[in-house]
């Protein structure tokens, strides 16, 4: 499995880790019974929302940017709306379970497989 950045020792140029293999590594996507954990590394108060933005392979987080700042729980309740929109499930569903405070948070995403998480990230 591809974690980090890769070099290519012929021509020296870097390649990312692709999304898809990630979801392999327990660190970032652990899956129950009735949900699926992820990680993610936060950046509030960007210009657009995105979702999947990336991967950062030392957190082992998948990145989320949105417009809220991180100031009363804005941000928290902005990650909450686009990770449900991006899965297309209830807001209830997904529960911030650590990190409330913190960029890297863990979350909880009811009603999901890793299998589709998967599907969805390869179709976007």
């Amino acid at each position: 499995m591809t974690q980090g950045y890769n070099k290519n020792p012929d021509d020296q140029t870097q390649t990312k880790p692709d999304l898809l293999e990630t979801l392999t590594d327990e660190n970032i996507c652990q899956e129950n019974s009735d949900s699926v954990i992820i990680s993610i590394e936060v950046s509030a108060g960007k210009k657009k929302e995105i979702f999947p933005d990336g991967y950062n392979p030392w957190r082992k987080a998948f990145g989320i940017a949105v417009k809220a700042p991180p100031v009363e729980g804005k941000a928290n309740k902005a990650i909450i709306k686009l990770i449900s929109k991006y899965f297309s499930i209830p807001s209830n569903s997904v529960t911030i379970i650590s990190g409330q405070t913190s960029s890297v948070k863990k979350v909880k995403i009811c009603g999901i497989t890793r299998h589709q998480i998967i599907e969805l990230i390869n179709d976007s």
